[in-house]
């Protein structure tokens, strides 16, 4: 096979209003290329993006010309593969219409070899107004959908939340977004690669489907499967059997080995055609058994149990072109250094790029994958339902080899609106049509292997009876946020799996000054409203944080207790489901990253820069949580008087590793001024996959004579290496608490070329201590800590650039904690 892209050549587009051809950048989109002729203003910055609504209702034109030879032209077929068009495309090469698509989630590939010559060449692609699309095909009974401002995004095949979320703007694409190339080859090509492992013993066996371009009398092939580069196993034929396998883990359960598999079609001992997977040799379920509380919910990987530890993927740009694996790969790492073991990529996004997946083989993230389709009722014509046919052959196929991928979703949160599913027959017979019928065969023939779910949440006890269950399924609990109930709420649900919860944060100071003047942020003000995509979402954020925390003294106060919580509001949330394992075995908070630079309820800022949340999400995913759990509740009374009770303390350890660990529980109680009041420890032993209440202790005496708003536990585990891990618990909103203003000190020590330890120590409690360095780009092992009078903390600084000793301890980092944000 010969493969001919069309770039590096002459990429232009059209510009209907100026009615004049400009030089464009394929894979890219209409937007991008405005922007850099200067044609339209950042669509990130201020309230510009409301300016730019006329971008999608203008037909767009691109034209690429290129070079083929004479040499590729002997090849017996020539292919147009063309990865993304989006999205109604009509496309011409050299004058001629080769084909018409409505779907930007189907890679399309066209025999030309009529239609090219020797010399120059040109394809155009015609791209039609979405929104005229749309228009065209609205009844006055059109299909309700719950995120598109504007209506009838679901009658297209284009990502929903490009028509705007409640997270991200509506900037509604067109453009060549993926490779498009031409293809040669000759005698037969393989399409697809069908795979499927049967464990056994410490053995493997592999066995392969390869699909033909073209049938072929008893094709002959040869099978090599790779590690490293050298060879474990080869065949002639289509099984191969290893013997010594090297299995793959999720995250933090054990390594991630990848082999390569390459599968060779043969004509007379000769090579016609290849095609090469890179897989990880394991076994994943979704497993479903009746227990005591109604059916399990839960993944296992080699047939070990896992609880399921992550956050929901949305795309990391607006702009699906500006993507790359360098975009990707921080994000996911991040995913990594906060335990994750699970991404569950959401339904109304994009499929991600193979780059997305690949990084997840390799770092041990496990892959939800949701089909894409969210918040909106589907057609059942015969005519979408081709075309979504033609996209889940095309996606599962793609992705289905992949050691990441652990489930397949039908769709998000449309079964949420039973009443709107069930309101017509002929709404139903659509609904199941897709969900229950079509998208499942698709796994089943395409993939074969990974379970299928049909929509998330989803009860498997039938839509009437409601959409969140704590006997079955998968549920998304948006009581705190949306109906504004007291995040405690949380520790009243008892799920098998939690797929989404969510609390949200103002953008940090550095991430507000790319969309907002610093003079105008203002939560209220224009700008940063118009980066707010929730209704009411900026009221929300700030009626939660005035429940906990003092007025805040700036914008740059008010973004750090924004921050402070939401990390609060999911630590609340995952612990509680920690604690409930095996009842829940897993919780994806919402959302992982952001679209673009706004107010959301992401733990990575755009861009990757972490929130406080995502510090607390390493601590709370850890492998080994030691969590209190505080019976009792306080709430105001009569006059604004606030009562209480709470006073018991329950201590849990909560234990995903392996093996079993001997090791002591520790608290100590502390007066905020002075010092210890109390304090204990015991001998307790880590099981691996239990949580397990290790202690109860009453508080009661203490709390009458100090009161609750003097008085903070520090709690942790130690083992032979140290501290294994702690946590923080208050008896009362830490608004009450008056909290010392005192200094913290601190120790520079450089430990290698751009990196630095640094120990923190004060004589009086920091509530969540936060880091920074003017002027330098740096990572901590830690941030937003607590800080606990005479208990040392060490962080470990990695800088971009490496500086000298002196030069780092001339910056004077000032670290800053709770008190600071009033006073």
């Amino acid at each position: 096979m010969a493969t001919s892209p069309l770039l590096p050549s002459q990429a232009r587009f059209y510009h209907p209003e100026q009615k004049r051809w400009l030089e464009a950048v394929v894979p890219g989109c209409i937007h991008t290329d405005l922007l850099r002729h200067g044609l339209i203003k950042d669509p990130f910055w201020g309230s510009n993006e409301r300016e730019l609504q006329w971008i999608e209702e203008k037909d767009w034109k691109y034209a690429i010309t290129f070079q083929v030879t004479s040499d590729f032209l002997a090849h017996d077929e020539l292919d147009l593969v063309a990865e993304g068009l989006d999205t109604l495309a009509t496309v011409y090469l050299n004058g001629q219409e080769v084909a018409r698509t409505e779907n930007m989630f189907i890679g399309y590939r066209w025999p030309v070899k009529p239609l090219l010559k020797e010399g120059t060449n040109e394809v155009r692609v015609e791209f039609a107004s979405t929104r005229s699309y749309i228009q065209s095909r609205r009844t006055k009974n059109h299909l309700p959908e719950w995120n598109d401002a504007v209506g009838g995004g679901s009658l297209v095949r284009k990502s929903p939340c490009n028509f705007g979320w409640d997270w991200g703007p509506r900037l509604v694409t067109a453009g060549i977004y993926k490779s498009i190339r031409l293809e040669g080859w000759s005698g037969n090509r393989i399409e697809s690669l069908k795979i499927h492992q049967t464990h056994a013993r410490n053995r493997v066996t592999l066995e392969l489907t390869p699909e033909l371009a073209k049938r072929t009398r008893l094709p002959v092939y040869r099978s090599v499967l790779k590690r490293n580069g050298e060879v474990v196993a080869e065949a002639r034929g289509l099984v191969l059997k290893i013997s010594r396998p090297e299995f793959w883990w999720p995250n933090n359960m054990g390594a991630q080995p990848l082999y390569q598999l390459t599968v060779e079609l043969l004509a007379n001992d000769t090579v016609v055609y290849s095609i090469t997977r890179t897989i990880g040799l394991r076994t994943i379920e979704l497993d479903r058994h009746k227990d005591e509380w109604g059916e399990s919910f839960q993944f296992k990987c080699n047939g070990v149990a896992l609880f399921a530890k992550g956050a929901n993927w949305v795309p990391a740009h607006v702009f699906a072109s500006e993507v790359s694996r360098e975009t990707l790969e921080p994000l996911l790492t991040s995913a990594v250094e906060a335990n994750m073991n699970m991404i569950r990529a959401w339904g109304g996004g994009v499929y991600e790029t193979d780059a997305f997946y690949d990084l997840c083989d390799e770092k041990g993230l496990l892959v939800w994958q949701d089909f894409m389709f969210a918040c909106a009722l589907y057609p059942g014509t015969k005519e979408f339902l081709t075309t979504v046919e033609q996209e889940a052959e095309w996606q599962v196929k793609r992705l289905a080899h992949h050691a990441s991928l652990a489930l397949w979703c039908g769709n998000n949160e449309i079964e949420q609106m039973p009443a709107e599913i069930a309101k017509t027959a002929e709404r139903k017979k659509a609904y199941d049509a897709l969900f229950h019928q079509l998208l499942p065969t698709a796994v089943k023939k395409w993939d074969g292997v990974t379970s299928y779910w049909p929509s998330s949440p989803h009860n498997p006890a039938g839509l009437h009876k409601g959409h969140n269950s704590e006997r079955g399924g998968d549920a998304h609990d948006w009581d705190v946020w949306h109906a504004r109930k007291p995040v405690k709420s949380y520790e009243e649900k008892f799920y098998r799996f939690c797929s989404e919860f969510g609390m949200q944060s103002y953008s940090s100071p550095e991430v507000a000054a790319t969309f907002c003047p610093r003079t105008e942020m203002n939560i209220f003000s224009p700008a940063m409203e118009n980066h707010q995509k929730n209704p009411a979402g900026n009221q929300i954020i700030f009626d939660y944080v005035s429940r906990r925390y003092r007025f805040p003294k700036d914008y740059s106060s008010l973004s750090y207790l924004s921050q402070l919580n939401q990390a609060y509001c999911m630590k609340v949330a995952v612990e509680h489901f920690r604690r409930q394992m095996p009842r829940t075995m897993g919780a994806l908070y919402w959302q992982l990253n952001d679209t673009w630079p706004g107010f959301s309820w992401s733990s990575l800022e755009f861009g990757g820069q972490w929130k406080a949340l995502h510090f607390e999400a390493r601590r709370f995913f850890a492998p080994l949580l030691v969590s209190a759990y505080l019976p009792g509740d306080e709430s105001a009374g009569i006059g604004n008087q606030f009562q209480t009770t709470i006073s018991e303390v329950q201590f849990y350890t909560v234990y995903d590793g392996r093996p079993a660990l001997e090791s002591t529980l520790h608290w100590t109680l502390y007066h905020l001024t002075i010092g210890v009041v109390r304090e204990s420890h015991k001998a307790i032993e880590l099981a691996p996959g239990k949580s397990v209440m290790q202690l109860k202790v009453d508080f009661k005496k203490e709390l009458h004579h100090y009161g609750h708003a003097n008085l903070v536990l520090r709690v942790w585990v130690e083992g032979h290496a140290g501290v294994l891990a702690e946590n923080t618990v208050f008896f009362t909103a830490p608004r009450f608490m008056e909290l010392p203003r005192t200094s913290i000190n601190s120790t520079l020590r450089k430990v290698a070329k751009g990196k630095y330890e640094i120990e923190f120590v004060s004589k009086n409690f920091h509530h969540s201590v936060k880091l920074q360095i003017p002027g330098l780009q740096a990572t901590f092992s830690d941030n937003y800590f607590d800080l606990f009078p005479g208990v040392a903390h060490r962080v470990q600084v990695a800088l971009a650039q490496d500086i000298d000793y002196a030069q780092f301890n001339r910056l004077r980092m000032q670290p800053v904690s709770l008190v600071n944000s009033y006073s």
